[in-house]
């Protein structure tokens, strides 16, 4: 049976893909690859504050809680998704990636990865 760390390996094996961490609501790591220069524990306790706000802009606009968010940077890209209520996953892309391709495959085995946690 596959674990979340077959998960993470797969995802950092996409061309364009710089990181892949799966960390708690309260920005603690669980599992993740990032390159050399960036920091898995770093990045994992900044998403908890992203992940506020968006929540909070989603209870304002009566649009539900956050499933995914993406950030496009002048270098690449962000994307954070909730796995379950109380985990998340950033990954961190490329500009050359496939954005749409890896957007599919969060929303189609999100179900599954939570599964794993």
């Amino acid at each position: 049976m596959p674990n979340i760390r077959d998960f993470t390996t797969a995802l950092r094996q996409r061309p364009g893909v710089d990181a892949v961490l799966v960390l708690g609501k309260d920005g603690l790591l669980i599992e993740g690859f990032a390159a050399p220069g960036l920091n898995n524990e770093d990045l994992a306790a900044r998403v908890p504050a992203l992940v506020s706000e968006a929540e909070s802009l989603g209870r304002a606009t009566i649009q539900g809680p956050l499933n995914t968010a993406i950030l496009e940077h002048q270098k690449g890209y962000a994307i954070v998704a909730a796995l379950a209520d109380d985990t998340l996953l950033l990954i961190l892309l490329r500009p050359s990636a496939d954005l749409g391709g890896l957007l599919f495959d969060v929303r189609r085995y999100r179900g599954n990865i939570a599964a794993l946690i």
